[in-house]
């Protein structure tokens, strides 16, 4: 497998990712029926957001440097 191959893989499985965690963060920020920030600490949170909002950042820099990484070739 060359460069480019490997790269619009994991171009495509951040894609995914972006879409997938983007879901979960946009239900657990905006559907909810109550609105109240999670205490730090509390159960399901990493310093008082859902993992989901970390996954979202992480998915969005990988594809990032998907792209840049493509546009240097």
């Amino acid at each position: 497998m060359n460069k480019i191959i490997g790269l619009k893989i994991i171009l495509g499985v951040s894609i995914i990712g972006i879409l997938f965690s983007g879901v979960l963060s946009y239900k657990e920020f905006f559907e909810k029926q109550i609105v109240s920030c999670p205490t730090l600490g509390a159960t399901g949170t990493i310093l008082g957001y859902p993992a989901c909002v970390y996954g979202f950042i992480m998915y969005a820099f990988i594809f990032f440097v998907a792209i840049w990484g493509l546009k240097e070739k």
